[in-house]
């Protein structure tokens, strides 16, 4: 099968593409990584339509949701509150009688696991609010020329995004100061709701085979200037940045996730 694929593989590609028995399509960087038997190797051109049950999704997206599943039953024992040491019969003595009181019956009803609203606080970067308004002004400009943007239709919100050289500069300098150097390219996003929904910076960047899911308890990764992760209110927003890896080029196609929808974009036309 390794040298089916590594043979089908054309010559100067660093990846593998092809389909497995169930329908599910594969990309990987090595014919020893296909994850399935009796696979075919295609061109990525000549890949079939695909069902939208078998589409892939990015690793990214799985373990986030997997992680903040209030109905996984790991996140549920970890939702348990610690329960009290059972007190203890004493005899007339004072000694302690090795019968217990029984404990308190075992709470079901616990809540559900609460996503992470903690803030990433951008205030360290010393924007004033017009300064912040202008960033928000630039990623809603930015669409005209540049556009990524996804829609929420449930909640009728957006999240936009946009890259600013000026700020860029900025935040080079913010993280160089501070022993974190980066020369990779800098997107500002800004998510709202007109009637509820939630934002939690679950981005995924995908280019040229490599994917980056920037982690919201990185502030060298994703930050947020004004607002806060988590739900949102009616007709409120969070502006923030995620800086991209050096890798990854702001000039060509990216492949932009946010939960399950994708855009592919270009920050630098």
């Amino acid at each position: 099968m390794a040298a089916s694929c590594a043979g089908a593989a054309p010559s100067g590609f660093a990846s593998v593409t092809g389909v497995c028995p169930d329908g599910s399509m594969f990309i990987v960087q090595r014919a020893e990584s296909v994850p399935c038997r009796d696979a075919k190797a295609v061109d990525p051109s000549d890949v079939p339509p695909m069902k939208p049950e078998y589409l892939p999704r990015p690793y990214g997206w799985e373990v986030f949701y997997r992680r903040n599943d209030p109905n996984n039953p790991y996140n549920l024992i970890h939702a348990q509150p610690p329960e009290p040491p059972a007190p203890l019969h004493r005899t007339r003595d004072g000694r302690n009688d090795p019968r217990v009181l029984e404990r308190p019956p075992f709470q079901s009803g616990s809540a559900p696991v609460a996503r992470s609203e903690e803030r990433i606080d951008g205030s360290a970067l010393d924007l004033v609010d017009t300064e912040v308004e202008d960033l928000v002004m630039i990623v809603e400009l930015s669409q005209r020329r540049a556009p990524a943007s996804f829609t929420d239709d449930g909640s009728q919100g957006r999240v936009r995004l946009a890259r600013s050289l000026a700020f860029e500069t900025r935040m080079r300098e913010h993280l160089a100061g501070r022993g974190h150097a980066s020369a990779g390219p800098v997107v500002l996003f800004v998510a709202e709701a007109d009637s509820g929904g939630s934002f939690y910076g679950n981005l995924t960047f995908v280019q040229n085979g490599i994917a980056f899911h920037p982690s919201h308890d990185d502030p060298t990764e994703l930050g947020v200037i004004r607002g806060r992760l988590g739900p949102l209110e009616d007709g409120s927003s969070v502006l923030g940045y995620v800086v991209l890896p050096e890798r990854l080029d702001p000039s060509r196609p990216i492949d932009v996730y946010w939960n399950d929808r994708e855009l592919t974009a270009t920050f630098q036309p």
